[in-house]
């Protein structure tokens, strides 16, 4: 099941820069990167919406999701950065090293809240070996920009 676990986050992985691509040329037919990241945002509303309808998922009650603290609500505002982001950095810095830069990012952090046990992340204290891995995707992200 893990070997599974692993594909599929691959397979999210590889979904990165190509939807940066897509949502660049969008962004040529459209004009402006924030456009092309809300015609994204509404697809993508849209498809969970159907999703959701076919699956047959409720929603909780109005009591419930007023109870949410506030900071839980900005994950969709983290993502409109990112994918924003995506559409103004692919057509300048390329989409190998666009998503290399990225990832080490995404990596810096995770190892942050792995180890401060933050967001319901279990504890994972930082290690050795773990930095070791963080400075060869540095290492890794700077050769994909030079070569």
């Amino acid at each position: 099941m893990k070997h599974l676990l692993l594909l599929l986050a691959f397979g999210a992985g590889c979904c990165l820069p190509v939807q940066a691509g897509i949502n660049t040329l969008l962004r040529r037919f459209l004009g402006e990167p924030m456009q092309a990241a809300l015609v994204s945002f509404a697809v993508g509303t849209l498809a969970l919406w159907l999703y959701s309808l076919a699956s047959r998922h409720t929603w909780p009650p109005l009591s419930q999701l007023s109870a949410v603290p506030w900071w839980m609500w900005t994950g969709g505002v983290l993502g409109a950065i990112f994918v924003s982001c995506t559409i103004f950095l692919a057509p300048r810095l390329g989409a190998a090293t666009m998503t290399a830069v990225m990832l080490s990012g995404q990596l810096v952090a995770s190892v942050l809240l792995d180890h401060f046990a933050l967001v319901g992340f279990p504890e994972h204290p930082v290690s050795p070996m773990r930095l070791v891995g963080i400075g060869l995707l540095f290492a890794g992200a700077w050769l994909v920009r030079v070569f």
